[in-house]
């Protein structure tokens, strides 16, 4: 009786899944294209993994290379640059991810309170415009603002009666530098999110709050941050998810290819194994750096989502 009684729940399992994509097939159909270039550009390319764990070469392929275990690992972690990279990714990602957050949610109240639309609009679209543009370009309109000889920087410390800065081989600067253009290219983008849920609050809760004597900043500490709360904790926990991700844009290109001065603040994840793979070290190690930060990625996203829904279940996305 047992079995026969299992024999029908799996029947009956499989005729609703059957039922099922046969009701919505189109719909299906619709999400195989998508489904497809996702298996092919995001899941097939996991087999490379591997190779963080073989001594690889062209000859023998991802699985014919001669298995090393965890010796591209040892490798890796025993040169200095190792945790250089791991420090400069941290240090620059975590007052990015900070001023990430207060910047764009300042200036999203602030465009909020405007009444006058057309220049609402205007300033809207002028703090959006850096996220569309290429960090190449960006990185010679910083070269314009710092090149030793004739840039803006300096023309103005010397038209002050100071003397001018060599800002690319100075590498004190650059942790600020890169943390400004981090925050200055993303602002836009990060602003309309926040700005889009502002919006969505409803308007007889300020109504009611200028009625009772509430000033704008009350109005705001009571109102608008706890309304913004869900899509603030969700987006701080998708951008510590990225504490080890490093934008190559932004450290390459703004930094002129991360010359040797600038090596010690501006070398991250991503610039190191570009480096790598350019000179003489082995595919397995760069690829055992490569995992070693996808796995950090993965495992901070965890941790943040666990510790924000011990403080507030609700607001935890996974």
């Amino acid at each position: 009786m047992a079995k026969a009684r299992q024999k029908r729940a799996k029947s009956g399992r499989k005729e609703g899944v059957l039922r099922e994509l046969n009701t919505n097939k189109t719909l299906y159909l619709m999400c195989l294209p998508a489904l497809l270039l996702l298996f092919l550009l995001c899941y097939l390319p996991f087999g490379g993994i591997w190779m963080a764990f073989t001594d690889f070469n062209a000859l023998d392929g991802v699985f014919g290379s001669p298995f090393v275990g965890l010796r591209n690992f040892s490798i890796f972690f025993k040169q200095l640059t190792a945790w250089n990279v791991v420090k400069n990714t941290l240090i620059i990602n975590f007052f990015g991810i900070i001023l990430g957050l207060i910047v764009p949610i300042s200036l999203a109240i602030f465009l909020n309170e405007m009444r006058l639309g057309i220049y609402k609009r205007v300033v809207q679209s002028v703090m959006f415009f850096p996220y569309f543009l290429s960090w190449v370009v960006v990185s010679y309109f910083v070269y314009a603002f710092l090149n030793p000889d004739k840039g803006l920087m300096n023309t103005i410390i010397q038209f002050f009666g100071g003397d001018k800065i060599m800002w690319y081989s100075q590498p004190k600067w650059w942790p600020l530098i890169l943390t400004f253009m981090q925050v200055w290219k993303s602002m836009g983008y990060n602003m309309v999110v926040y700005l889009a849920s502002i919006t969505g609050i409803d308007s007889t809760l300020y109504e009611a709050a200028t009625l009772d004597g509430a000033t704008k900043w009350q109005q705001t500490k009571y109102i608008t941050l706890p309304a913004l709360k869900p899509i603030i904790v969700m987006m701080f926990i998708l951008n510590v998810g990225h504490i080890f991700y490093s934008d190559f844009g932004l450290f390459y290109q703004v930094t002129q290819g991360v010359p040797n001065s600038l090596y010690n603040v501006a070398s991250t994840f991503d610039t190191y194994v570009y480096q790598a793979l350019q000179s003489n070290v082995t595919i397995g190690r760069t690829a055992a750096a490569g995992l070693f930060q996808a796995a950090c990625c993965c495992a901070t996203v965890l941790v943040a989502n666990f510790i924000v829904s011990k403080i507030d279940e609700e607001s935890a996305i996974i």
